[in-house]
Formats: C-alpha cells, structure tokens, sequence
C-alpha cells in the first residue's frame, strides 16, 4: 500500500471532520446568544446555557481535528524497518498506521485504523520488526509487516 494516499486520505478525513465540528461550533455558539432587546425567559436562559456548554465541548473537538491534521503534515511517512511513527504495520491480520488515533477507514480496499504515539499499543510494539511475537491484554500478536 502506498503510505502517502494513506496519508492523503487521513488528511481528507480529518479536514471533513474539521469542517463538521465547525459548523456545529458555529450553531451551538449562534444558539447561545440571547436577544438582549427583549425579555428573557428562564427556558431561553437554560437552553442557551447548555448551548454554551456544548459549543465549548465542541471547541476542544475543532481542536483536537486541527491539530491532527497538522500533526499528520509534519509525519516522516517513509519506509520504516520498525514500528514508529509513519510506519503501516499488519498486527495479526490488521493495518494500523502510526501517525494519529482514527476510527477505522479504507484504503486502497484496506480497512485501516490510526494509531498514535501516546497509545497502549504502540507503547508494547514500538521498536519491533516484522515476525516479531508479543501478547498484549492476554493476547497473542504478531507483527506479521512492517513499512
């Protein structure tokens, strides 16, 4: 598999995400501004309190997608030898890309899952190489590939 439409395609997943989180930031903040010409209600005042509670909540996921995408921009996604950051690797059968934490998506007709640096995962497989043996929750894993 090529390790760049890899990364395009996590790229364009992330953008649309980005996208989605700001509008909904953007209707959430819309929805908590009171009209402060008339008379406010205690259900207007209630609702647009939660508003403003969930636009922040959705503050930090516009974020997170932000800073996903300028982390996949600045990732060496070269050949590796070992897991590290920028390697496609096939765990037991499944690929994972050690970049940022995604939600499985397809590929070239693979379904991948990101994995990031700071996950329990990586932390037991960092370093190995292809044919390399591990267990991992009480389970058995082998690094079948590694590139």
């Amino acid at each position: 598999m090529d390790k760049q439409i890899i990364r395009e395609t996590m790229l364009s997943l992330e953008n649309s995400a980005l996208e989605s989180a700001r509008e909904k930031y953007l209707d959430y903040v819309g929805d908590a501004r009171l009209d402060r010409s008339e008379p406010i209600e205690d259900d207007e005042q209630a609702q647009a309190e939660i508003a403003s509670d969930l636009s922040e909540a959705l503050d930090d996921t516009v974020h997170d997608h932000a800073e996903k995408i300028e982390n996949l921009q600045k990732i060496d996604f070269g050949p590796k030898s070992s897991v590290q950051e920028g390697a496609l690797i096939k765990l037991s059968g499944r690929y994972f890309i050690v970049a940022v934490s995604t939600a499985r998506f397809f590929c070239e007709g693979q379904e991948i899952m990101g994995i990031s640096t700071m996950s329990p995962i990586f932390t037991e497989i960092e370093g190995m190489r292809a044919g390399e043996n591990l267990e991992f929750k009480g389970r058995k894993l082998v690094v079948e590939e590694v590139g």
